[in-house]
């Protein structure tokens, strides 16, 4: 489609470091402007340090209606926010915010978006066994969604032993699942998540030991490049059913827009 432009035009930024890797600029600004919003979202590299900096001048933007936050900024971003969602706020992190006539108000979709993806594609989640790979922003949200939807264990693998420890405790709080910490051995598990950055270079390890996947297990992954991430590639060549971080995407793309168009 032919994307709307002129002095009108809403913006919407997504921010991240690196940036380049981010699909959502054209799906966003086609799925507003398809909906009826002459609005647009433009990719911006920021470092971790100059975050503060570029938020001070961005909210003074008087047509900045949305910011979507990516790697490595998700729980940074939560300070930028007047006002949190309850999920938000359990969590401590955030990947998208809009401006309301109250203030910036901040969310997170990344867990519900990937057990959706999940859901979608056939994998059974209640009374499942399941082992994450990742406490960070995307990591500890899709912990959370996990433990909503019915996993009877959760084991966290996570080598920032304070984040890990943290999050197990937060989690375990619920009283839903059982939450632990793992490691990079997913023998025994049904479904095996990847959340981290890990097999986005050439030459990384898998997050998990390839020779201990079965194929029974159901493989999850967040990364969105390369496409088809070594994990997937890997679980895929001996029958596992997985998802990629690109169908997880197209879940988290859909919930952030009806979030920013019910500003």
């Amino acid at each position: 489609m032919n994307l709307e432009l002129d002095g009108a035009s809403r913006l919407h930024f997504v921010i991240g470091d690196p940036i380049a890797q981010v699909k959502s600029p054209a799906g966003v600004s086609e799925m507003l402007q398809a909906r009826g919003h002459n609005a647009l979202c433009i990719p911006g590299h920021v470092a971790p340090q100059d975050l503060d900096v570029l938020w001070a001048g961005l909210k003074t933007l008087k047509n900045l209606d949305g910011v979507i936050v990516t790697v490595p900024h998700k729980i940074a971003a939560v300070h930028m926010a007047d006002r949190l969602s309850e999920r938000a706020a359990f969590l401590g992190v955030v990947n998208t915010l809009r401006r309301t006539q109250a203030g910036w108000e901040g969310d997170m979709f990344d867990g519900i978006g990937h057990v959706s993806a999940l859901q979608k594609a056939g994998c059974v989640l209640e009374g499942k066994r399941a082992v994450l790979a990742g406490a960070g922003g995307a990591g500890s949200a899709i912990a959370h969604a996990l433990v909503l939807a019915g996993v009877s264990e959760l084991a966290i693998h996570e080598t920032d032993e304070v984040r890990r420890e943290a999050l197990i405790a937060r989690l375990s709080s619920l009283g839903m699942a059982k939450v632990f910490a793992g490691s990079a051995d997913p023998t025994g598990f049904d479904v095996v998540v990847n959340a981290t950055p890990s097999g986005m270079k050439e030459g990384d390890p898998l997050p998990f030991y390839g020779d201990k996947l079965t194929p029974d297990m159901f493989i999850g992954e967040v990364i969105t490049k390369p496409a088809v991430s070594p994990l997937v590639e890997r679980a895929r060549s001996i029958g596992c059913r997985a998802i990629t971080g690109v169908d997880m995407f197209v879940e988290v793309r859909d919930l952030m827009v009806d979030y920013l168009s019910a500003r």
